[in-house]
């Protein structure tokens, strides 16, 4: 009979966590994990592009993945992402007196391609290079931390501007960890920071396919707690 009693505590407790688990990404609710990283190691699942430079290294240590760059450059997960998604992860930009570190870009893609080529995988990690993709944007504390912005980018160069914060409360802090959901959904993307909605975008002529990457320039982040839902 304790047996019995232990087994029905535990499953309580594991559906007492899923519930919390649920909450934590928004109350949306979500369907099979398709993917997970708890960045143990560098998995072949990433591609890193980045200018060589002695001073740029992106590796994984104590379970986080380590950007640290004197440049650009972009993480890309190279699975290809298609219908409805949600995308989770807790990020922070390190601010410590070492060489890299700077409050700034904390950013990311997603329904990345390249018009011109079926391989997306070619760039050296200068933002510039990634003007021709079509893909979604949001930059936070772009601009050495004055900015926070939303864009489409259409594949031919055009990237406009859709949304933007410059008050201190949508910029970075130093050494905070931020919880980022991603929701993509029958043509809808929203980007929430700690649970506060800060992009809602419907978009008329939707992107139905690409690449997630994590994007920044000259930082050092962390990035632990990678997950991948559908969306029910």
């Amino acid at each position: 009979m304790k047996s019995l009693y232990l087994i029905l505590f535990l499953f309580f407790c594991n559906s007492c966590s899923s519930s919390v688990t649920e909450k934590s990404l928004n109350g949306i609710k979500t369907g099979r994990l398709l993917y997970q990283d708890n960045f143990e190691k560098l998995s072949s699942h990433w591609v890193i592009e980045t200018p060589s430079n002695k001073n740029s290294k992106v590796y994984t240590d104590s379970g986080k993945l380590i950007i640290d760059v004197a440049a650009g450059a972009t993480v890309w997960f190279n699975k290809k992402l298609s219908g409805n998604y949600l995308i989770s992860y807790t990020r922070k930009v390190v601010v410590n007196k070492r060489v890299n570190d700077r409050l700034s870009d904390f950013n990311q893609f997603w329904m990345a391609s390249d018009p011109k080529n079926t391989n997306l995988f070619t760039r050296t990690g200068v933002f510039e290079e990634y003007d021709s993709l079509s893909l979604y944007y949001m930059g936070m504390g772009g601009n050495t931390n004055t900015t926070t912005r939303f864009r489409k980018y259409f594949g031919d160069g055009s990237k406009p501007l859709l949304k933007e914060y410059l008050d201190k409360g949508h910029l970075l802090q130093p050494n905070k960890e931020y919880l980022i959901t991603l929701v993509v959904k029958n043509g809808l993307s929203e980007c929430f920071v700690n649970g506060q909605k800060y992009f809602s975008y419907k978009d008329e002529v939707p992107l139905v396919e690409g690449y997630f990457g994590f994007r920044t320039t000259w930082s050092r982040q962390e990035v632990s707690n990678f997950k991948i839902f559908s969306l029910k």
